[in-house]
């Protein structure tokens, strides 16, 4: 089939064209500044988006529309056929995801009325994480609130988690249903995963992407009464969302989000950036530790994302802070650089190194395929 794969930002639209026979990649592009004049809004950036595949189809239609959808809450815990409750729904769960949510839901209505009658498939960063058991998602928090706000862990990256996960199990010769391993989805948003017989039993985000590592502009975890008091010191809330989600993280630590200047930085003698990654990696190895307990032993810890595929010197600092589980890293085989999935560690490392190159859109893909495939057997 080929499937136009959409991934709706508040401003910009990031979008491919896949051939789910050939795993080819026909077309792809990105149209941003939404809201300004030359796109005033998504229905304009989906006529510009079409006029774009047009050309580049040259008369090959598409069969269907896979949109990423950052937030299903509990409802959604599978790729669905999209329909007109379908897209309320989405929008009724923008308070737990502001940011994305209403985008994607304006992007399902504008494809719908730009491709009429062409089936849209929405896929969820959270499906994967649904398998939580209720003592990794439950917050110690009083009940009502749980069951007012829907205040849980729900996770996320799970579509990578998940396309990852397939490709390592596949990899080290492993069946999926028997694969126990740790996931670091690490780039400018960055979570690790526990995977107990291939599926999702602990990650490190929660009620939003907010928790967990160290990330870009944002905290990770955060003693909850800062935020107290913060407040009581005069902080109003939207104040402290753009303080912990726009302002911290590794630009607060070292004044940059880029870990290739970060680590160029830190290497010619700047503290604040040498600090920044051993922060960084200090927290990240603290939760491999613990996901390797949860998960009862792994069997491999997977590198992926931008900064997991790409920075050999970041995933060297984790691996050296594992020497209690017996990880050790070949460094010639960590320096090298490919798109395919390969070992990192040494033969006689306890557990499996892997890097494993992630591709979200091909994910999405696929499970728009199947989803639709699947409705027509029905």
């Amino acid at each position: 089939m080929l499937i136009l794969v959409v991934n709706s930002g508040s401003s910009s639209l990031k979008y491919q064209v896949r051939d789910t026979d050939t795993h080819e990649i026909l077309t792809k592009g990105l149209i941003d500044r939404i809201g300004e004049s030359e796109v005033p809004d998504h229905r304009a950036a989906l006529l510009r988006l079409s006029e774009e595949v047009g050309q580049a189809l040259q008369g090959k239609k598409i069969e269907a529309v896979g949109h990423r959808v950052v937030h299903g809450g509990e409802r959604f815990s599978q790729p669905v056929l999209v329909d007109n409750e379908i897209t309320r729904a989405i929008e009724r769960l923008s308070p737990l995801a502001p940011l994305h949510n209403p985008a994607s839901a304006m992007g399902i209505r504008a494809v719908a009325e730009r491709y009429p009658g062409i089936p849209q498939v929405a896929v969820f960063d959270t499906a994967f994480h649904r398998t939580l058991p209720p003592r990794a998602w439950r917050y110690a928090i009083p009940t009502p609130l749980y069951r007012r706000y829907g205040i849980r862990r729900y996770g996320f990256h799970g579509t990578s988690c998940g396309y990852v996960s397939e490709l390592a199990a596949d990899f080290l010769g492993i069946p999926l249903e028997e694969f126990d391993a740790v996931v670091a989805h690490l780039g400018n948003g960055a979570s690790v995963t526990a995977l107990q017989g291939g599926r999702s039993i602990d990650t490190s985000m929660g009620f939003t992407p907010l928790a967990g590592l160290v990330m870009g502009t944002r905290s990770g975890d955060i003693d909850p009464s800062i935020l107290v008091f913060l407040a009581r010191e005069g902080y109003s809330a939207d104040d402290i969302d753009s303080l912990l989600n726009r302002e911290s993280g590794l630009l607060a630590l070292s004044g940059n989000t880029d870990m290739r200047e970060i680590t160029s930085a830190a290497e010619a003698g700047d503290q604040q950036a040498e600090l920044a990654l051993e922060i960084s990696a200090y927290r990240l190895a603290k939760y491999i530790g613990g996901y390797h307990v949860a998960v009862g032993g792994a069997r491999a810890i997977i590198f992926t994302a931008g900064i997991g595929e790409n920075d050999a010197a970041f995933r060297a600092r984790v691996v050296a802070l594992l020497g209690a589980l017996d990880v050790r890293i070949d460094e010639a085989a960590n320096s090298v650089r490919s798109n395919e999935v390969r070992r990192i560690s040494t033969a006689d490392s306890a557990i499996e190194v892997l890097v494993v190159p992630t591709d979200e859109e091909e994910a999405i893909a696929e499970a728009t395929a199947e989803t639709v495939l699947a409705a027509g057997r029905e």
